[in-house]
C-alpha cells in the first residue's frame, strides 16, 4: 500500500506494559495499560467524508484519499504487518461516582505517525469493533453518532478550540442495532467508523485507575510517559526534582483545562458527559457523545438525557465540574507527591484563573477593547456586574446566544433610537408574543450602560465590531442542523453533511450564501429527537 510510506512510531505500546492475554473478550485487565486488538472487518465499506485539513496534516494527497487503500485502512479492513492496534485501559468517575475499569470500549488505536509539521499523531478508529473493554456492548458505532463526531471535531477546531480531530467518516456496510433512548425501541441502523486524530488520547482516568488499584509503579510509569511525550519541556525545566516535575505537570493540565472550558462557554458548547474518563490530559475536547450547542441561553441546560434530572453537566456548571475532575486527578497522583498542600494550591488557583479568564472572555465578547485591541483593565471595575445582568436578561426571555452577540456587534446606540432599540435584536428572541414593557425597559437600560462602557474605550465601531466578530461565531453546529444532515445521510444524501463541513471551516465569516445555517432553531426542532437532548447512544 503505497500511501503507507508513513513514519510509524509506537512509543505507547513500546514503552508501557501490555495485557498478556491476547484473546479479545470482556475482562478486567491488571498490571498493563493497553490490550492488543484488531479492528473488525466489514462487508462493504464506503467513504462518506474526509477532512482535507487533517489529511494534509498527515501527508495524504487528494488522489490517496480517493484510493481504495485509504478506505480499507481507515475503515479497519486492512492492518499492515508493521503496526499493532490496541485499546487503552483506563478508569473514571462517571456522574460523580467511581466506575472502576472502563477503557476503550469502541475505540481502537491503529498506530502513531510522525508528521512533517505537527509532531506525532495517533490514528484511532471509533466504532471498529469490540475490545476487552466493551463490557456487554458490541464496540460498533452508528452513522448518526459518527456524523456528529466528525462534524463537531472539525467545527471546534475551526472555532479555535483545542480538540481531537476527525480524518474520515466511513460506512461499514453493517447494520447495528441501537436503542437510542433506552426505552425498549431498538432498531437496526447504518454502521459507521470515524478515524479520530490526536497527539494523545490519555485521559484523567488513565491516571486514576492504577491509583485506585494502589499500583504505584504503574501510576508512575503513566505519569512519566505523559510528561515525556506530551509535556517534554517539563523534563528539562525540572530535571533534578521529580516531585516538582509532577506538580508542574498537574498545574499545566489545570491551566489547559481551564482554558478549554472558557472556550466552551464562549461559543455555547455543552459537552454533556464530563466524566473523568472523558477529560483529556492535554486539554483537548474529547469524546463527542451527547453534546449540544446552546440555542436559547440557559445555564441549566444539559443535552444529555441521562443527566436530565441532576443536570450535573449543564452549561453553567462546566467550570465547577472541571475543577471537581481535577480534584480526582490530584487524589490519583498524591502517592507521587506525598503532600497535599501544593496540590490544593493548584486546585484553588483553578477557581481564581477560571473567574479571571471568564471575565476576560466576556469582555472580548462584548468588545471592551482599547485601540491596540488589549483589554482596558483599569476600566473593568463595574464590568462583572454588567456581565451578570446580561446573563440574567438572556436567561429570562428565550434568547439565541449566538445571534445575540452578532447583533450586538452591529448595534450603534444613540438617544434617538433608544425607545425602539430592542427592535434591532428581534431576530434573536424565540418567543412570538411581544416582550413585556418591563423587560424592554430593563433591556434598554442595560444597553445604555453598555453604550457608556464601550464609549469609554474611544474606538471606532468598525474596529469594535471586527474584534467582537472574531470571538463570537456566526455559525456553530446547531443541534437541528446536525440532525437534518443525519436524516439526509441515512437516506444516502450527504449534501448537507458536506455543506456544513465547509461552512463550519469559517465560523466567524458572514458567508452570505449560507446565512440560513446561522438562523435560530425552528419551533419544530424544540423537542424533536436529536435536535434537543440526546442519549449516550447518540
Amino acid at each position: 500500500m503505497s500511501f503507507l510510506a508513513l513514519q510509524f512510531d509506537n512509543p505507547f505500546t513500546t514503552l508501557l506494559p501490555a495485557d498478556s492475554e491476547t484473546l479479545n473478550y470482556p475482562r478486567q485487565v491488571h498490571d498493563s495499560v493497553y490490550s492488543s486488538v484488531m479492528p473488525k472487518k466489514t462487508p462493504n465499506p464506503q467513504l462518506v467524508a474526509v477532512s482535507d485539513d487533517v489529511a494534509e496534516m498527515l501527508g495524504f494527497s487528494t488522489s490517496q484519499q480517493q484510493g481504495d487503500d485509504f478506505l480499507k485502512f481507515f475503515s479497519g479492513n486492512y492492518v499492515p504487518e508493521d503496526i499493532s492496534p490496541y485499546a487503552m485501559c483506563y478508569g473514571g468517575h462517571q456522574f460523580g461516582h467511581w466506575a472502576g475499569q472502563l477503557g476503550d470500549g469502541r475505540a481502537i488505536n491503529l498506530t502513531q505517525v510522525n508528521t512533517l509539521n505537527h509532531g506525532s499523531q495517533v490514528l484511532q478508529l471509533k466504532g471498529a469493533g469490540p475490545t476487552p473493554y466493551s463490557r456487554t456492548a458490541d464496540g460498533l458505532a452508528v452513522l448518526r453518532s459518527s456524523i456528529r463526531e466528525f462534524l463537531c471535531s472539525e467545527a471546534m477546531f475551526h472555532l479555535g478550540i483545542p480538540t481531537t480531530r476527525a480524518l474520515s467518516l466511513s460506512l461499514t456496510g453493517d447494520q447495528v442495532v441501537r436503542d437510542m433512548f433506552y426505552d425498549g425501541n431498538a432498531k437496526a441502523e447504518l454502521g459507521a467508523v470515524v478515524c479520530r486524530v490526536s497527539s494523545s488520547f490519555m485521559r484523567f482516568g488513565s491516571i486514576e485507575l492504577p491509583a485506585y488499584r494502589k499500583d504505584k509503579d504503574l501510576l508512575k510509569q503513566l505519569v512519566d510517559y505523559s510528561i515525556k511525550h506530551d509535556f517534554p519541556e517539563l523534563v528539562i525545566e525540572h530535571q533534578a526534582n521529580e516531585v516538582k516535575r509532577y506538580l508542574a505537570w498537574f498545574e499545566e493540565i489545570a491551566k489547559r483545562t481551564c482554558k478549554l472550558i472558557i472556550h466552551w462557554m464562549r461559543v455555547g458548547f455543552v459537552h454533556g458527559v464530563m466524566n473523568t474518563d472523558n477529560m483529556s490530559l492535554i486539554g483537548e475536547t474529547i469524546d463527542y457523545g451527547p453534546y449540544g450547542w446552546i440555542d436559547n441561553f440557559d445555564l441549566n441546560w444539559t443535552p444529555n438525557t441521562t443527566d436530565a434530572q441532576g443536570k450535573r453537566y449543564s452549561f453553567g456548571k462546566q467550570g465547577e465540574i472541571a475543577q471537581w475532575n481535577l480534584f480526582q486527578l490530584a487524589n490519583a497522583i498524591y502517592p507521587l507527591i506525598a503532600e497535599s498542600a501544593p496540590l490544593e494550591k493548584i486546585l484553588n488557583n483553578f477557581s481564581k484563573h477560571y473567574q479571571q479568564q471568564w471575565r476576560e472572555m466576556m469582555a472580548q465578547k462584548l468588545g471592551f477593547h482599547s485601540a491596540d485591541n488589549t483589554l482596558k483593565e483599569q476600566r473593568n471595575e463595574g464590568d462583572e456586574q454588567l456581565f451578570l445582568e446580561l446573563e440574567t436578561l438572556l436567561s429570562e426571555v428565550e434568547t439565541d446566544m449566538t445571534i445575540f452577540y452578532r447583533l450586538l456587534a452591529d448595534f450603534n446606540y444613540n438617544d434617538v433610537t433608544r425607545a425602539n432599540n430592542i427592535a434591532h435584536f428581534s431576530d434573536c428572541f424565540y418567543q412570538t408574543e411581544p416582550l413585556s414593557s418591563e423587560y424592554q425597559e430593563r433591556f434598554s437600560l442595560w444597553l445604555q450602560h453598555y453604550a457608556q462602557r464601550i464609549q469609554a474605550d474611544n474606538i471606532a465601531q468598525s474596529v469594535r465590531k471586527a474584534a467582537m466578530n472574531k470571538v463570537n461565531p456566526k455559525y456553530v453546529l446547531r443541534n437541528y442542523l446536525a440532525q437534518q444532515a443525519i436524516t439526509l445521510a441515512e437516506q444516502g444524501d450527504y449534501s448537507q453533511l458536506h455543506e456544513l463541513k465547509n461552512v463550519l471551516k469559517k465560523p466567524y465569516d458572514e458567508q452570505v450564501a449560507f446565512h440560513h445555517f446561522s438562523e435560530k432553531r425552528p419551533e419544530w426542532a424544540r423537542n424533536k429527537a436529536g435536535c434537543s437532548m440526546l442519549s449516550c447512544s447518540s
